[in-house]
């Protein structure tokens, strides 16, 4: 469909991939697992739980009756955590290895190159530095496959799928790859998109006071923002509701665009943010595998994030260079 003609056609693809829910800690699996098979049940794919058996860090390999027991027990709490809740859906594979587990969910990765990881964050403790784990970190490095990261202090998944998609965009065309996988999440869910772009605060040098003349500039580079984003995300809004698809538009100003964004999800009451690892700042670092925004949300948000990952072309220009040319993706394609 050529730019410039109001009419477009979007063919939906077919789920071709696989959700595979890494547990690393018994623990986490009652949090991980439901959100697996809700995001399952939405793109129409098959369940596999894997968790990794690390050794201590010695030399020695452990002792093989505890290893095997320690199998024989992980092996029948996955086979528990199999079963989904929703009797439409099939059993998931269970699948158990031994060894590092970053190595090991990238084998996974290699296998399944379509498919979806679900992997939990760890619980913050506000007294120490705030981080996502190491393995989250190198997955995100290395990781082709979109990965959705389940804070210890999120809700349970909803049964009867995500009512609530919120999607930040900045006017990126890497921020926007992450619409084709929620617009297909939203399509077969029946949820509603929200389009959340977050305007920063015009900075100014700043030596002393403000003068009035500098007050004026300040205010009209705001509302000449605020202009830009609300086309922009108008044009988002008519190519999403083509698709009958339940959408609405946010525009918000803040002086911290990450701690506005983690205000919005609360005040939309989301249950589900999909966003891209880089946005704008990918222009001025590609080397990051995630920018500050995702990182901030990672953690700090309570809900689930669907974290699609960001391939840099230098012809920035050309990608999603008409919002009417969105596409639903075979999987997770960004």
């Amino acid at each position: 469909m050529s730019a410039g003609t109001g009419n477009h056609h979007i063919e939906p693809g077919r789920a071709t991939g696989r959700v595979t829910a890494c547990i690393a800690h018994p623990a986490q699996a009652d949090g991980i697992v439901p959100h697996a098979f809700a995001l399952a049940k939405a793109l129409d794919a098959p369940v596999t739980l894997l968790q990794v058996l690390e050794g201590e860090r010695a030399p020695a390999r452990p002792d093989p009756i505890e290893w095997d027991m320690r199998r024989h027990e992980a092996r029948r709490s996955l086979a528990c955590l199999a079963i989904p809740r929703d009797p439409s859906m099939g059993r998931a594979d269970i699948e158990l290895a031994d060894g590092a587990a970053v190595d090991e969910i990238r084998r996974v990765i290699l296998d399944h190159p379509d498919g979806l990881l679900v992997m939990g964050l760890q619980e913050q403790d506000s007294s120490r530095c705030r981080g996502i784990g190491s393995t989250v970190h190198n997955l995100l490095h290395a990781a082709p496959s979109s990965i959705m990261l389940v804070p210890a202090l999120a809700a349970e998944a909803p049964l009867n799928g995500y009512r609530r998609i919120l999607v930040p965009v900045d006017g990126s065309p890497w921020a926007a790859s992450a619409l084709p996988l929620a617009v297909r999440l939203a399509k077969q869910s029946g949820a509603q998109l929200v389009l959340a772009h977050v305007i920063p605060s015009p900075e100014f040098t700043e030596t002393g006071p403000f003068d009035t003349a500098d007050l004026t500039l300040r205010q009209s580079v705001l509302d000449r923002n605020i202009r830009t984003a609300r086309i922009y995300l108008d044009q988002l809004h008519r190519a999403v509701a083509d698709l009958d698809i339940s959408v609405r538009t946010v525009v918000a100003q803040g002086d911290d665009v990450r701690s506005t964004l983690e205000q919005l999800i609360r005040t939309e009451a989301a249950d589900l943010v999909i966003l891209s690892a880089r946005g704008h700042g990918l222009l001025a670092n590609t080397e990051m595998s995630y920018g500050s925004v995702a990182g901030y949300l990672m953690t700090h948000a309570t809900v689930p994030l669907l974290v699609v990952p960001t391939a840099f072309n230098s012809d920035h220009s050309a990608v999603l260079q008409h919002p009417q040319d969105l596409r639903l993706p075979m999987f997770a394609s960004a």
